[in-house]
């Protein structure tokens, strides 16, 4: 059983039978204390979910934590800079008309959302690493256009089955 403190907790009450047969876990509310209820693994999954969600995730985005290859990685803008005027840094990361996240989005392959002063990231576990550095490029004041084709240098190949080994065949 787990308990999280949950500040858009309509959300969660409005998607809660969809949540519980998605997430094979049992979700109850107090105030906006919420608690989860199933296996060890589900409990995790479901946790974390419900972060997202909390975030300002969409649902779908917010349920792909639930395959092993997507992590919820979460950025503290405060961390990574002196600097006290957080809006202009806000501002560089979403960019004009919110071009930079999508930019972002499409160079890292992961999904962005902004909350105060956290940033948060979900996306395949080999992506995350690239998604970060770039958000902390772009908040200790890198050129967006320095940060793009940084992305686009160390960009992670997918690996392609050239069909060049085989499989040994059973005898019968």
């Amino acid at each position: 059983m787990k308990n999280i403190i949950i500040d858009k907790i309509a959300r969660i009450i409005k998607s809660r039978k969809k949540l519980e047969r998605e997430l094979n876990v049992k979700i109850t509310n107090n105030g906006k204390e919420v608690t989860i209820e199933g296996e060890a693994e589900d409990e995790y999954f479901a946790e974390k979910i419900l972060e997202a969600l909390d975030f300002g995730f969409p649902f779908a985005t917010a349920l792909l934590i639930k395959s092993e290859e997507y992590l919820f990685e979460t950025i503290k803008i405060k961390d990574h800079t002196k600097r006290k005027d957080m809006s202009v840094i806000r501002a560089r990361i979403i960019g004009k008309e919110g071009r930079t996240l999508r930019a972002l989005n499409q160079l890292t392959g992961c999904f962005f959302e902004l909350k105060d002063n956290v940033i948060g990231i979900i996306g395949d576990a080999e992506y995350i690493k690239n998604a970060q550095e770039s958000i902390i490029f772009i908040i200790r004041g890198s050129k967006h256009a320095n940060v793009y084709s940084y992305l686009e240098k160390h960009q992670i190949q997918p690996i392609i089955d050239l069909g060049l080994k085989t499989e040994e065949k059973k005898e019968e």
